[in-house]
């Protein structure tokens, strides 16, 4: 890893410390997740742009990246879709900047107790994210494989398990915080797991997944967020920059194997 890049871990046990808004010629402290967010990064740094400073807070726990944004301990932040941000803003009641759509990480459906979707026991327990957009996506794709069927105007990002009005096999839903979705895979029947915690858990969602969203025209890319004020600084723009390239794209097709999409340059 070049001098250029430090890499802090950061979890809702620790105090923070890392300062408020320095210089543009400072380091610029981007939260990230591990898989594949901070990866991507410094192979940014590492392969592209050795001469841009960063400093990559990795994040875990219940630590708001957002949060860290808004109140001056990070200069951007690289984990989250655009629904999950919007709902976010509307919660903090302020607006940020998305700079970029870096890629897709197809959301997944998961089980130990079953090898297709068919074989999914009737009554089963179906574990799904606990935040809103992410609730409504699980939901979505559990309809686009015929396992439910919401109301036609829950068809945004806002549906909720109140808006099935199908539920052939008698699923029972219950929701748990995204990190921990993964876990609940020996306890319930199905999981939809978000796809970085996937990879963090070891699962390889082009692989291990009984299925996984499109990838094309979906509207979950995860991108580069930072604060309005912040939104022309040359260090977030070039970042920016190099987070949509053609060598990022090619990285992340081949060190993730369908498992993360990117969206690639036009």
């Amino acid at each position: 890893m070049p001098a250029s890049t430090r890499r802090v871990f950061l979890s809702g046990a620790l105090a923070l410390s890392i300062g408020p808004a320095r210089a543009a010629s400072a380091p610029l402290r981007v939260v990230a997740s591990s898989l594949p967010h901070a990866e991507i990064l410094e192979f940014v740094v590492d392969k592209l742009a050795p001469d841009l400073p960063l400093k990559v807070i990795e994040i875990s726990g219940d630590l708001r990246p957002n949060a860290l944004l808004r109140d001056g301990d990070a200069d951007a932040n690289f984990f989250q879709h655009v629904p999950f941000l919007r709902s976010e803003e509307a919660a903090m009641g302020m607006r940020f900047a998305v700079v970029a759509a870096v890629h897709v990480e197809p959301l997944g459906l998961y089980s130990r107790r079953a090898k297709a979707l068919a074989d999914l026991p009737a009554g089963g327990v179906v574990s799904l994210s606990n935040n809103v957009s992410n609730t409504s996506r699980g939901l979505s794709l559990l309809q686009a494989n015929g396992l439910i069927r919401l109301r036609a105007k829950a068809a945004d990002v806002n549906a909720t398990v109140d808006d099935l009005v199908e539920n052939p096999k008698n699923f029972r839903f219950v929701e748990i915080a995204p990190p921990q979705l993964p876990r609940s895979l020996d306890d319930v029947a199905l999981a939809v797991i978000n796809g970085n915690y996937a990879l963090e858990a070891g699962l390889e969602p082009a692989r291990d997944a009984l299925a996984l969203e499109r990838a094309e025209g979906n509207p979950y890319a995860n991108v580069l967020v930072t604060t309005e004020g912040l939104a022309k600084d040359p260090r977030v723009l070039r970042l920016g920059t190099l987070l949509t390239s053609a060598e990022v794209a090619d990285f992340i097709g081949k060190r993730y194997r369908g498992s993360v999409v990117p969206v690639r340059p036009s």
